[in-house]
């Protein structure tokens, strides 16, 4: 079994809940909208990391951090990119199983074409009335289980698995 994180949009402000939620993972990816190199840093201590650039991510540290990224994990690919209406590569003709994005703040997991699009939302700062929220994929024996979590409501994300 292998378990991603995915997380989007924390705008410089990692929450003790998601940093509690991510422990454990083998991958974790981020969606963009970073907010400072200190939020790679601080991830990138729980496990392996792939993060992209968001349209905020605009200060010099990030220009180090691609727009879009491919990584291979547990067997399946993951495109990550911040804006979906951005996506540049047709991610089943790229043999993409997932395809992640940020940006709208909104969580959305849905399935196109036998592609997995899925945004976790934000795990930072509020944005109107969204959720504060974060995801994860499960990927064992060729299955792929997406999983959001809304960080407010399981004080103890990680229990929640």
């Amino acid at each position: 079994m292998t378990r991603i994180g995915l997380i989007s949009d924390t705008h410089g402000l990692l929450r003790p809940e998601a940093l509690s939620f991510l422990k454990g993972c083998d991958h974790i990816v981020h969606g963009g909208d970073i907010g400072g190199p200190e939020v790679l840093d601080r991830l990138a201590a729980i496990a392996p990391l792939t993060a992209v650039r968001g349209n905020n991510d605009r200060q010099p540290w990030a220009d180090a951090v691609p727009d879009t990224d491919m990584v291979e994990v547990g067997g399946i690919f993951i495109y990550a990119l911040h804006i979906l209406e951005d996506l540049d590569i047709d991610p089943a003709a790229a043999g993409v199983q997932v395809v992640l994005t940020g940006h709208s703040h909104r969580p959305k997991i849905e399935s196109r074409h036998g592609v997995l699009y899925i945004n976790p939302g934000s795990a930072g700062p509020r944005r109107f009335s969204l959720p504060i929220s974060i995801g994860e994929l499960i990927v064992e024996g060729g299955t792929i289980k997406p999983r959001i979590v809304d960080l407010e409501t399981s004080r103890d994300a990680r229990a929640a698995r």
